[in-house]
C-alpha cells in the first residue's frame, strides 16, 4: 500500500514538473523600459500582458522589465546585457540614455531582432534596431506648441521641463515644441521668436524623477512668478497628484485666468483628473498600452523574417479646455 501510496502521489508532481518544461521552452519576447517606478510605463506592462492572456498557446512570451528606478541609465543597460546574453528571442527596448544603449548593444552585436519601443536610438545608430514602435515625438511637441499658440497667441515667457539629458524621445518633443512656436527649424532655444522666450534657468531636467519634477516647477513659479507659460514634455509631476495639487494650488488663480498656462504630456488617469480640476490647460497623450499589447507581434514579425514598417507610430491624444475627448471621461 505504502508503495501505490508513493505511486499515486508522485503523479502530480511529474506532471507539475513536465508543465515547467513546457514552460521553460517558450521563447522570451523581452520588453524593457526606463523604470518601474514610472506609472506610464505600467501602461506598457498592462499591454504586454494582454497579449500574454490572449495568446496563452504561443510559443512566445512577453517579458516586461526594467530598473527599479527610471534614473538608473546602467541598471537598464545590464538588463539588455543580462537578458541578449541569456538568450531571448528578441528585445524591445525604451533605453534611457540612448547613446549608451546604442554603444552596448554595437558592442554585443546580438543575432536576434533588436526594436525600441517608446524611445529610439539617435537617428545616427538606427542600424542597430529594426524598427521603432511609439509616438511620433516630434509631432508630439508640435501638438503641444499649437495648443500654447491657442492660449497664448501673443507668445511670452515659456520654461520647458524635460527629462534625461540623453533621452531622445524627450529631446525631440523639445524640439517639434520649439520649431514650431518659432516657425522654424533646427531652433535650439526660444529668444523671442513670435514672442516666445525661454527663461533663465530653464529646460530644468527632471531626471523622470515625480518629486524632483514637482519641485522644480514650485522653485520656477517662486522665482519667476510673471512667467507665462509651463510645458511638461513629458507627464512626470502629475504623476505624483498630491504634491502636483499642492505645487498648482500657488498658482490657481494664475491658471484660472491663464495668466498662466500649462500644456503637459500624457494623459494616464491622474493627469485627466488634474486637467478636469483645471490645473492643466491642455494634455497631449500618448498611447503606452497599445505600445505593450503590439510589441510582442512586431518581435514575432522579425523573427520570422517578415517586412515590418519603420517607424511605427501609435497616435496621439489631444485634450483641452474647448474640446476635453479623451479627458472628459478617463
Amino acid at each position: 500500500m505504502k508503495f501505490k501510496y508513493l505511486a499515486f502521489t508522485a503523479l502530480p508532481v511529474l506532471m507539475l514538473l513536465a508543465g515547467e518544461t513546457v514552460a521553460q521552452e517558450k521563447k522570451t519576447l523581452a520588453i524593457v523600459v526606463k523604470g518601474l517606478d514610472n506609472p506610464f510605463f505600467e501602461q506598457i506592462n498592462l499591454g504586454c500582458k494582454k497579449w500574454l492572456s490572449e495568446n496563452p498557446d504561443s510559443e512566445y512570451e512577453c517579458l516586461y522589465t526594467g530598473p527599479a528606478s527610471s534614473a538608473d541609465e546602467a541598471g537598464e543597460v545590464q538588463i539588455v546585457d543580462d537578458l541578449l546574453t541569456r538568450g531571448v528571442a528578441a528585445i524591445a527596448i525604451s533605453p534611457s540614455n540612448a547613446p549608451a544603449m546604442a554603444n552596448r548593444i554595437r558592442e554585443i552585436a546580438p543575432t536576434v531582432p533588436v526594436m525600441t519601443v517608446d524611445a529610439d536610438f539617435l537617428e545616427k545608430d538606427h542600424d542597430l534596431r529594426k524598427t521603432y514602435l511609439g509616438t511620433d515625438n516630434y509631432l508630439m511637441g508640435v501638438k503641444m506648441a499649437e495648443e500654447a499658440k491657442k492660449l497664448k497667441a501673443e507668445g511670452g515667457s515659456v520654461c520647458l521641463q524635460l527629462g534625461n539629458v540623453a533621452a531622445a524621445n524627450i529631446n525631440a518633443r523639445a524640439q517639434g515644441f520649439r520649431d514650431t512656436i518659432a516657425g522654424a527649424k533646427d531652433i535650439e532655444r526660444l529668444t523671442g521668436q513670435n514672442g516666445w522666450t525661454e527663461i533663465e534657468g530653464c529646460p530644468v531636467y527632471t531626471n523622470d524623477q515625480a518629486d524632483l519634477a514637482n519641485q522644480q516647477m514650485s522653485d520656477v513659479f517662486t522665482a519667476n512668478p510673471d512667467l507665462d507659460a509651463f510645458i511638461l514634455v513629458g507627464g512626470w509631476a502629475q504623476f505624483a497628484p498630491q504634491a502636483y495639487t499642492q505645487v498648482t494650488d500657488q498658482v490657481m488663480d494664475k491658471l484660472k485666468s491663464r495668466d498662466l498656462i500649462i500644456v503637459a504630456g500624457d494623459t494616464l488617469p491622474p493627469q485627466t483628473q488634474a486637467f478636469r480640476e483645471g490645473r492643466s490647460h491642455a494634455q497631449v497623450g500618448q498611447r503606452p498600452f497599445e505600445m505593450g499589447y503590439k510589441a510582442p507581434d512586431v518581435m514575432i514579425q522579425l523573427i520570422k523574417g517578415e517586412s515590418v514598417e519603420d517607424p511605427l507610430f501609435t497616435g496621439l491624444d489631444v485634450c483641452n479646455t474647448e474640446d476635453p475627448g479623451f479627458c472628459k471621461d478617463n
